[in-house]
């Protein structure tokens, strides 16, 4: 049987559809933070590989259908940055403020460990780009001679740990104007965090939608200047 799923090139892609949907349907059942709709899929995909006898490399092979309709997604995401765009223009400077401030940490913190813990090069530039979208941080990460899995582990690993605990730190800190949530979650958790933040208005959502991009055009400038550092 694991043979026949293994020369399947679409099994993969239907395991994956699954498993999302599954998760969104205790996503609804359960309004828990720990029912993340990515963090249950990618538990399901891994349990349901290993049962069936798939390697990581066969599952990888069919799953990259999936890749062409990254770009189409990401493309959606302008849509509410439309429908906002008024009240985005009036606070575009203290977005952009928020932004910056929050991608000088992502990297400052990276930084740091890496002189802490004494992290080689390629680990080092393979984390550096943990906040930032999965296209562009591959892109960044192997320019440099990263490692690919590391970089899209540490970027799916920021993104969920985000939707997992923004809201809760959000709280904590008093946090609640959209724009405010808005900046922290796409700053720090990229397309993930964006997911959280559209839940809680139209509003948070697409200033989150403007930060993970900003957040990524300024980690791409900065990026050679920081990994020439270590």
């Amino acid at each position: 049987m694991s043979e026949i799923l293994q020369e399947s090139n679409f099994f993969a892609v239907m395991l994956t559809i699954f498993s999302y949907e599954t998760a969104l349907l205790l996503k609804r059942k359960w309004d828990s933070p720990l029912c993340n709709p990515i963090l249950l899929a990618v538990v399901q995909v891994i349990i349901i590989t290993k049962l069936v006898g798939i390697s990581n490399e066969n599952y990888q092979n069919g799953a990259g259908y999936l890749e062409y309709f990254l770009t189409p997604a990401t493309v959606c995401l302008a849509v509410p940055l439309y429908d906002q765009l008024k009240i985005l223009k009036r606070d575009m400077v203290g977005i952009l403020a928020g932004v910056l401030c929050g991608t000088a940490t992502s990297l400052g913190v990276i930084v740091l460990l890496a002189v802490l813990f004494k992290l080689d090069h390629t680990l080092y530039v393979s984390l550096l780009p943990k906040s930032i979208t999965t296209a562009m941080g591959l892109a960044l990460s192997e320019s440099s001679g990263g490692i690919a899995g590391v970089t899209t582990a540490a970027i799916i690993v920021t993104g969920i740990l985000g939707s997992l605990l923004g809201t809760s730190i959000c709280k904590l800190l008093k946090i609640n104007h959209p724009i405010a949530y808005g900046v922290a979650f796409g700053t720090a958790s990229h397309v993930i965090g964006t997911a959280k933040a559209s839940e809680q208005s139209q509003l948070a959502g697409a200033v989150s939608s403007l930060s993970l991009v900003v957040a990524g055009i300024v980690t791409a400038v900065v990026f050679p200047m920081l990994s020439s550092l270590h």
